[in-house]
C-alpha cells in the first residue's frame, strides 16, 4: 500500500509540473514567456511548447487577430468654413510588435484601446480642419480616411501595431444647426420646384399657342379651299344652268317662277295678297289662259 501511494504521489507531482511547464498557443494568439518580470520570449507560431515551472517564468496571451476600434464618443469637429460635423470613426488594427505592444501597453488591449482614441481623434481633428462641409460629406471623404492612415502610421509604431484600416462611419451635422441646415434645403428645394412649375408654365403657354395659330391655319386654309371648290361648283353650276336655259328659253323662265313660289310659299303660314292676274302666277295659269278683266 505504501509503495502504491508513493506512486500516485509521485504521478500527481509530475502532472503538477507537467502542467506548470507545457502549455498549447493556439493560431489565433501569441504567448510571451517572462522570466522574472522581463520578456525573454514571444512566441509566435501555434503548437505545444515548454517552458520552465512559475515562479520563474509566466506566459502571457494576446490576441494577434485583427481588433476593431469605434469611435467612443462623438466630438464636434469644425470645418475649414467653421461648420460643426460629428464624425462617427472606427479602425482596424493588429499587433506588429509584440515586445514594444507590451513594453508600452501591457498585456491588456484596453490600456492600447484608451490611448489610441485620442491619437486617432486628432489625426481626423487635423484633417477635417483643412476640408469644407461639401468636400467631408462626399468630395474627398476616401481622401481623408487614407490621410488619417498616413499619419496613423507612425504612432501605430510607437504602439507596437499596424493600422489595416481606417473608415469613416457617419458624418452629421451638430443638433443645433441641423433644424437650420434642414430649413436651408427645404428652402432651396422649393427654389428649384418653382423655377421648374414657371418653366412647365412658359413652355404650356407656348404649346397652347402654337396650337392655336395651327387651328387658326387649318381653318382658314380649309374654309379657303371650300370657298374655291364652292365658286368652281357655282360657276359649274351657272354654266350648265345658261346651257340648259339657252337651250329652251320657255323652260327656263318656267323653272325660274318655280324657285320663286316655293321660296315664296315655303311655310304654310305665309300671306300674300296680289291681283290675280299679276305676272307673278303666269305660271300657274297655264299658257292658254289669260288675266281675268277687272
Amino acid at each position: 500500500m505504501n509503495r502504491i501511494g508513493l506512486i500516485v504521489g509521485a504521478a500527481v507531482i509530475a502532472l503538477m509540473v507537467a502542467s506548470s511547464t507545457l502549455f498549447i498557443v493556439d493560431q489565433r494568439q501569441l504567448a510571451a514567456v517572462y522570466a522574472l518580470g522581463e520578456i525573454k520570449e514571444v512566441i509566435t507560431e501555434p503548437g505545444l511548447k515548454v517552458k520552465m515551472p512559475p515562479p520563474f517564468q509566466n506566459v502571457v496571451f494576446l490576441d494577434k487577430r485583427i481588433q476593431t476600434l469605434d469611435s467612443p464618443e462623438t466630438r464636434p469637429i469644425f470645418t475649414a468654413e467653421k461648420k460643426s460635423l460629428v464624425i462617427d470613426w472606427l479602425i482596424k488594427w493588429r499587433i506588429a510588435e509584440s515586445r514594444q505592444f507590451i513594453r508600452t501597453n501591457g498585456t491588456d488591449i484596453r490600456n492600447l484601446e484608451s490611448r489610441l482614441s485620442p491619437v486617432v481623434q486628432a489625426a481626423f481633428n487635423e484633417e477635417i480642419t483643412k476640408r469644407d462641409v461639401g468636400a467631408v460629406l462626399s468630395g474627398e471623404r476616401d481622401k481623408i480616411m487614407q490621410d488619417v492612415r498616413s499619419r496613423l502610421a507612425d504612432e501605430a509604431k510607437s504602439f507596437g501595431i499596424e493600422i489595416v484600416d481606417v473608415r469613416i462611419k457617419r458624418v452629421d451635422f451638430v443638433a443645433d444647426i441641423t433644424d437650420s441646415v434642414y430649413r436651408r434645403m427645404e428652402s432651396e428645394r422649393k427654389k428649384v420646384a418653382n423655377e421648374l412649375r414657371s418653366e412647365g408654365a412658359a413652355e404650356g403657354e407656348k404649346i397652347r399657342a402654337d396650337a392655336d395659330r395651327q387651328r387658326e391655319v387649318i381653318i382658314a386654309e380649309a374654309y379657303r379651299d371650300a370657298q374655291k371648290i364652292k365658286g368652281e361648283g357655282d360657276g359649274k353650276a351657272s354654266a350648265l344652268y345658261a346651257d340648259a336655259f339657252g337651250r329652251d328659253p320657255q323652260f327656263a323662265q318656267f323653272y325660274r317662277s318655280l324657285e320663286a313660289y316655293r321660296a315664296t310659299f315655303r311655310s304654310k303660314s305665309d300671306i300674300m295678297v296680289i291681283d290675280p292676274g299679276n305676272e307673278f302666277f303666269k305660271a300657274m295659269r297655264g299658257s292658254g289662259e289669260t288675266a281675268p278683266r277687272r
